[in-house]
């Protein structure tokens, strides 16, 4: 067949905006603020053997490691038509519980799928011991509920049976099953549009693209490996702790450039813990897909062929690469950032002039959870709170943003109080917690909540012992902090916790700021 780059770029964005519009068809029909208002969700395209073509611009974390619980939805068994396979397993490709992925295969003239369509997305709360199944937890069984793959729909039709059995395990069963259904619109948005493109260029040419696109995704990567000079760069960094313990625990990288390939070694990375921050091999490869894409200017599609060119060494057992059944809750959220931060700190040896300082190397997240006096219901909050970015040559870090392995946006004010018994005192940027040099990092977030009922709350954050680090000469970002006030009294709080509270207390999350870039 012919190549044409016109209909390659028609191609790439063919597959975008449809992975876009099943992103759009999600948050729109979803029950919960945590999809609806933050947009924790993720859309993808993959071919027939599980490869990601292409991806909505949606979160880092979620995209990278995907493709992993895609291949075993496939390896679970045949789809046919109309079947939709659910998922959470960390160790199947997932990331930590809440998030639930939803597989579906792509038929058209053919007894075998031809491709498959998936979304993730953030489950306010799977169960477990604490609200928002985000704990302190010492084992992945007090995360909440863990789903293989099992067919959700079949032949079109949902298993009232399985969907009756995974709601029974949680606290709010109404948000749940609603956020499910907008799950599954979305992929039935994404097989249908899919299928009208199938009908308007034929089956050939659509796959025939669909594998041009890994190539030249491949082509492009290869050439801006090109661009850095051989040799071996190494860095690490530390985690505060996992919550059990206050040991700081390492993650360590080599980096070795040979030509036009890359050789990633986390084998010097601390064995996994006691405490929730373990991250699984799925995501070290997101973060690693992450970093590599973010080193292209070029406008290629993010896909399976970005990653053709990379080697992943890990050491099973260890932090990032954490095997079952440790905890997994927050390597999805901390971890992964910190993965982030070692990856692009050995990079800054390399290519010193294309790399930010550190970022706010966090994502604060706070669930809150109780009975709503209003109505005598559960509620379950959970959110990732931003704050500031690391600078750059010649670019002052962003204000009060996520970062990296995150993309999603706040919950505004007016939906959390209309949502929650909360009052929100106080949401601002935190002045000054920017690292200082030529320029500047970004300022974190002051966020402040009372409860208007008594709530449980869990809080895993990081960054509150060790400052992002700074590049050429530049400051650290100022330390995150965590502050409990009731009867009027402030306790500074650890970056984990977890605590009862009582109505009128309030909990304030002070986020760190980016690291600063060159000497002021």
């Amino acid at each position: 067949m012919n190549f044409s780059p016109v209909l390659l770029e028609v191609f790439k964005n063919k597959f975008s905006s449809i992975a876009e519009e099943m992103g759009v068809t999600l948050i729109r029909t979803s029950f919960s603020p945590n999809i609806k208002e933050r947009k924790d969700c993720s859309c993808a395209i993959f071919d027939n053997m599980g490869n990601m073509v292409e991806q909505a611009a949606h979160i880092p974390v979620h995209l990278g490691s995907m493709p992993l619980s895609v291949k075993a939805a496939i390896e679970a068994g045949n789809m046919d038509e109309g079947d939709m396979v659910i998922l959470n397993d960390p160790y199947r490709g997932g990331t930590h519980l809440p998030d639930i992925t939803l597989v579906a295969p792509v038929y058209f003239e053919s007894s075998e799928s031809v491709f498959y369509v998936a979304n993730r997305a953030h489950h306010s709360d799977v169960g477990g011991m604490s609200p928002g199944s985000m704990p302190l937890s010492t084992s992945i069984f007090q995360e909440g509920i863990i789903i293989p793959p099992l067919k959700l729909v079949e032949r079109g039709e949902i298993d009232r049976k399985l969907m009756e059995f995974f709601l029974n395990n949680v606290r709010i069963r109404e948000e749940r099953e609603g956020d499910f259904e907008a799950q599954i619109m979305a992929n039935i948005t994404g097989i249908k549009r899919l299928g009208e493109l199938f009908n308007k260029y034929g089956k050939d040419i659509v796959l025939f693209y669909a594998s041009e696109l890994l190539n030249y995704s491949e082509r492009i990567t290869r050439s801006v490996i090109e661009e850095i000079p051989d040799g071996t760069y190494s860095f690490e960094d530390y985690l505060d702790n996992d919550g059990i313990s206050d040991d700081p625990i390492r993650i360590s990288v080599q980096i070795t450039v040979e030509g036009d390939q890359l050789i990633m070694d986390f084998s010097g990375s601390d064995p996994q813990v006691t405490g929730s921050v373990n991250a699984v091999y799925s995501i070290t490869l997101s973060c690693v897909l992450y970093v590599i894409r973010s080193l292209i200017d070029a406008d290629i599609a993010t896909n399976a062929g970005c990653l053709r060119p990379i080697e992943l060494i890990t050491e099973k057992g260890s932090i990032v690469d954490a095997q079952y059944p440790a905890p997994v809750a927050a390597g999805n959220v901390e971890t992964s950032q910190r993965i982030v931060d070692v990856l692009l700190g050995a990079f800054s040896k390399a290519i010193p002039d294309k790399i930010p300082a550190a970022s706010q190397g966090t994502m604060n997240n706070i669930t809150i959870g109780g009975v709503d006096s209003r109505t005598g219901r559960h509620f379950s909050y959970y959110e990732t709170i931003g704050g500031g970015m690391g600078a750059s040559k010649g670019r002052k870090g962003a204000d009060a943003v996520h970062s990296h392995m995150t993309n999603t946006m706040n919950t505004p004010v007016e939906a959390l109080e209309y949502n929650y018994p909360f009052l929100v005192t106080e949401y601002k940027v935190r002045k000054n917690s920017g690292g200082q040099g030529r320029y500047s990092g970004g300022n974190g977030i002051v966020r402040r909540i009372k409860l208007l009922d008594d709530a449980q709350i869990v809080v895993l954050s990081e960054r509150r012992r060790f400052s992002p680090y700074s590049l050429e000469g530049g400051g650290p970002g100022k330390k995150g902090k965590n502050i409990v006030i009731s009867g009027g009294k402030e306790r500074v709080m650890p970056g984990k916790f977890s605590c009862a509270l009582k109505k009128g207390d309030e909990i304030v999350i002070k986020t760190p700021g980016g690291g600063g870039w060159g000497t002021p």
